[in-house]
């Protein structure tokens, strides 16, 4: 399998993600601040992803400065996007070891990347025996934003989780939220379904809460970018709706994430710093602006859903059930 993002031959190779689908493109990013605008353009995204990206760019930045100047690349590949845990995390991990020499540091960051694509792995096998105990041998899922191996390295969170049920012959149905205003729904989670021989529709966002009251769904399955002490779960925007619908529907509202985006030290949702994005996003679709002259925007990357309403979240180590 191709790796979304990886260290060859001294540099940060990503598969960037705005190309997706038209095209698949390869980037080679060979200086902290290409690997910052990779980040900040969503050319390389997914909590996982993020966590592997920041650390990667420790090892770019011990190579290239040093003292005030290497402190700063730090500082901005830990900001370059405020909301999820991983990526300011995978920093401050290899960042300790700048002590020891850019090799180690290397080395640390590594093993970061090691230890997703093994998380990946626990999750998928893990996620996929919960959906079958809660809804049965053929369930049909809604998933929404992007969480395969686009989101990781290989594999991935939620769409782990529906990969693994595919290859048991377990799998009902999947309809996968387009997420605006991006579309990571509708052009990389398609995109992965369809690379994997998965059956699969594209809904609107809003449509979602309407197919599991018409009981078209039997459990919504997501990941997170950051989980918070007492449960709440940071995802994409929209989330926190399809959340809701499944609640009033009845059906099983499943977190997949692994526990580098556990972050016991954030108490709730409340405290955490959402990410605002361009009008610009909002303003246009398909390259055209579709918004009058004069319009203002609104546009979180991100939304909160409370613990109350998540039936389970799976990590890579254990599934945890209400009470969180």
């Amino acid at each position: 399998m191709v790796r979304t993002i990886d260290w060859v031959d001294g540099a940060v190779e990503i598969i960037d993600q705005t190309e997706l689908p038209a095209r698949t493109v390869t980037r080679r990013l060979s200086t902290v601040d290409e690997l910052v605008a990779a980040i900040r353009a969503l050319a390389v995204r997914g909590a996982p992803a993020l966590g592997v990206a920041g650390a990667l760019g420790v090892a770019l930045a011990a190579r290239q400065y040093r003292d005030a100047a290497l402190a700063g690349a730090v500082h901005r590949l830990e900001t370059a996007r405020p909301t999820a845990v991983n990526l300011a995390r995978g920093v401050r991990r290899a960042a300790a070891r700048l002590a020891d020499g850019p090799d180690a540091v290397l080395a640390e960051a590594l093993a970061v990347r090691d230890e997703e694509i093994a998380s990946s792995a626990a999750m998928a096998a893990r996620g996929a025996d919960l959906v079958t105990e809660l809804c049965g041998p053929a369930p049909r899922l809604l998933t929404h934003c992007n969480t395969g191996g686009l989101a990781t390295v290989v594999g991935g969170t939620a769409l782990g989780v529906i990969a693994e049920l595919h290859r048991r012959g377990a799998l009902g149905g999947v309809v996968a939220s387009e997420t605006r205003p991006l579309l990571q729904g509708a052009r990389l989670t398609a995109w992965e379904l369809g690379q994997l021989g998965v059956a699969y529709q594209v809904a609107v966002d809003g449509a979602g809460p309407f197919l599991m009251a018409r009981g078209m769904v039997d459990a919504v399955i997501v990941g997170a970018d950051r989980i918070c002490a007492n449960g709440d779960v940071v995802n994409k925007v929209g989330t926190y709706a399809h959340a809701l619908g499944a609640q009033r529907a009845g059906i099983p509202f499943l977190v997949v994430a692994p526990e580098s985006t556990v972050d016991a030290s954030t108490p709730t949702g409340g405290d955490v710093e959402i990410e605002d994005r361009p009008a610009d996003e909002v303003f246009a679709f398909g390259g055209r602006r579709v918004v009058p002259d004069g319009a203002a925007a609104i546009n979180p990357a991100f939304d909160i859903t409370p613990h109350d309403l998540v039936t389970a979240i799976v990590t890579d180590r254990r599934t945890l059930r209400p009470p969180y």
